[in-house]
């Protein structure tokens, strides 16, 4: 099974992208053929700075490689090092619907927040997220709950390349989502009721996979609880329905389990055993980021190799695309 996900090289990675996300990415390594993507041309669809995104670009890599991904068993490279995604991108544009872009709510929310410009390339990320994913002909998408909408999107631009140009042939492979079963909503530990994000969340209320242990001890301890005094996940209860949910994700169990385990505990004592598994869980990738992290030609090497290897899976992919779409020189016979 060939796995793809791309990630984004901004802002700080918090716990609700290690658990929705990178841990996800980890663990898939034993299940098939691993692709790992720094999508540093969807951060350009906003405002950034160029020095900034290069140096966010490093971190992303060494934090995937302190989690865990191994470039020996699966490629990891930077997007724009890899130009068959943009071209897939152009080419897959007349096989998607201008007036489902305009209804994505990643596109909706985003114009919004834009004062000075909405981009052009704002409209067409879910296109070139598409092109990510198909140019590998990847089986599985490991995704967070709020990408849904996008996978499929890309399933149906799949589909629709085959119907018009593939024949009886399946030009496209149309991907699956996998999303995980605990922790695929981390929210913020100050507002339950919102994600835990890097641009709209609390400072006090999201914590960093390279916080330090004293930092994440502090934000779990004063962590918004509810009313009553019971360790139980329920709809009036999203605050320690959180802490539950994240004790879980850390120790890979079911969220019964830790209910079970804490029905008798006070929510201070059930904070302080939240507190300590997540520093456990985040602490030797915190360590091991800043062993990589000052190596940035060898963080290069690995994004240099990978993006060979990614090359000669997508040139393969862009060229059948253009063959079936009749655009170019035709295939020698």
């Amino acid at each position: 099974m060939r796995i793809f996900s791309g990630i984004q090289p901004t802002g700080r990675k918090h716990l609700g992208n290690y658990i929705g996300a990178i841990a996800q990415y980890v663990s898939s390594q034993e299940r098939g053929e691993g692709i790992f993507c720094i999508v540093d041309l969807h951060a350009i669809t906003v405002a950034y700075d160029p020095a900034e995104l290069r140096e966010r670009c490093y971190d992303t890599a060494a934090i995937l490689l302190a989690a865990g991904i191994d470039p020996a068993r699966s490629i990891l490279f930077r997007q724009s090092d890899v130009p068959e995604h943009t071209e897939l991108t152009w080419l897959l544009s007349s096989v998607t619907e201008l007036g489902r872009l305009q209804r994505m709510h990643q596109f909706r929310d985003k114009s919004i927040a834009q004062r000075e410009l909405v981009s052009a390339g704002l409209l067409l990320y879910p296109v070139l997220q598409a092109a990510d994913v198909l140019a590998y002909r990847a089986q599985e998408v490991p995704v967070g709950e709020d990408q849904r909408e996008h996978l499929e999107l890309m399933r149906d631009v799949a589909r629709r390349f085959n119907a018009r140009f593939g024949g009886d042939e399946e030009v496209l492979v149309v991907p699956e989502h996998r999303i995980p079963e605990v922790g695929a909503r981390i929210m913020d530990l100050q507002d339950p009721s919102s994600k835990m994000s890097t641009t709209g969340g609390s400072e006090q209320g999201t914590v960093y996979v390279l916080d330090e242990p004293q930092a994440i001890e502090k934000k779990l301890k004063s962590a918004v609880t509810d009313s009553g005094s019971e360790v139980r996940r329920a709809a009036e209860k999203p605050g320690i329905s959180n802490l539950i949910e994240i004790l879980a994700a850390v120790r890979g169990v079911d969220p019964a389990a830790v209910e079970s385990e804490f029905s008798a505990a006070r929510y201070g004592e059930f904070k302080l055993a939240v507190a300590s598994a997540v520093v456990d869980y985040l602490t030797p990738v915190r360590e091991r980021f800043q062993e990589l992290r000052g190596d940035e030609a060898a963080l290069e090497s690995i994004l240099g190799e990978g993006a060979q290897r990614a090359h000669a899976l997508a040139s393969q992919t862009l060229a059948d695309v253009r063959e079936h779409m009749g655009v170019g020189a035709p295939r020698a016979a």
